[in-house]
């Protein structure tokens, strides 16, 4: 077992391991830790714990202090100068007119480099920026280029829930996420209804997908036939929401009637369960002028 605390850098980013030697660290308190791209701030919020040595990747780097006020104040100051920097960078991508846009600038602790982070449709030749933003720098520049998905967690915002961004609140790592998903809950497959604010398929298709594989696995088919408390009876709709299916159920005067029954209150007599989503019974519900949009919301997520 190794004893180590979790260290983010950003909102809503990736959780660190870090060692924290003889320091007494508690969650909440900012910490400086080395990195692999040097000496960085970064808050704790996984208090002093024990892990397995399978779960930290090696060599495990330690933290070199609880921060203090000098250091606090070093680290809104490297904010200030980002705003500053963004502006800079701004105005030379336009003056050499590169197809690229810039999202976000952040400064490492020591000052030692700055990163520019970018979105653009294909490759960009920055080298000329680059020689501009070193010479107005005066130290190491570094341009990112990065996806949608990370563009929209960096820049925030409202999902089409009306709430703010799981990926820019809480999301430490993106998911892959899948149309498949989309299926298996039975939501609509028309691409303004699952794809989010960066075009892609919202992640919280991902949520609640394990609870639905399960309920799937024991909700039967329409068409089946299946035995109930009322009779025999043939599935005419199923609900994994509800975890119940309706029935049409025969009664002794030989009529019909249409019963809903919970799924632990039947047994299957003849068909099949729902079960895993066949590819091949996909249909994306769209028009011919939307097919552009499909073909970017349905690339790798």
């Amino acid at each position: 077992m190794v004893k180590v605390v979790g260290v983010r850098f950003k909102k809503a980013g990736k959780i660190y391991y870090f060692a924290p030697g003889d320091l007494n660290i508690n969650k909440g308190d900012s910490v400086i830790v080395e990195t692999a791209r040097g000496v960085e701030f970064g808050e704790c919020v996984i208090g002093i714990k024990e892990i397995g040595e399978d779960e930290i990747v090696s060599p495990l780097k330690s933290v070199i202090r609880r921060a203090t006020e000098e250091d606090i104040q070093k680290h809104l100051e490297n904010k200030n100068k980002q705003e500053e920097a963004f502006a800079i960078c701004l105005e030379k991508i336009q003056q050499h007119n590169l197809q690229m846009k810039l999202i976000d600038v952040e400064y490492t602790f020591d000052n030692n480099k700055v990163i520019f982070y970018f979105t653009a449709d294909g490759r960009v030749d920055f080298r000329e920026l680059v020689k501009d933003l070193a010479a107005i720098f005066r130290t190491r520049i570094e341009l990112r280029q990065i996806g949608v998905r990370d563009e929209a967690k960096m820049i925030g915002g409202l999902g089409p829930c009306g709430r703010a961004m799981c990926c820019s609140t809480y999301l430490g790592d993106f998911a892959p996420v899948s149309i498949k998903m989309a299926k298996e809950q039975n939501l609509s497959l028309n691409p303004t209804k699952i794809s989010g604010i960066c075009g892609r398929l919202m992640c919280c298709l991902n949520f609640e997908q394990e609870t639905y594989e399960e309920i799937r696995k024991r909700l039967p088919k329409v068409g089946s036939i299946i035995r109930t408390e009322y009779g025999d009876g043939e599935v005419i709709s199923n609900s994994a929401v509800k975890e119940c299916v309706k029935a049409k159920i025969k009664v002794l005067n030989g009529e019909e009637i249409i019963k809903e029954v919970p799924i632990e209150e039947l047994s299957l007599v003849s068909g099949s369960y729902e079960g895993i989503v066949n590819e091949d019974d996909i249909k994306i519900e769209i028009d011919e002028e939307d097919e552009a949009i499909i073909k970017e919301l349905f690339k790798e997520n």
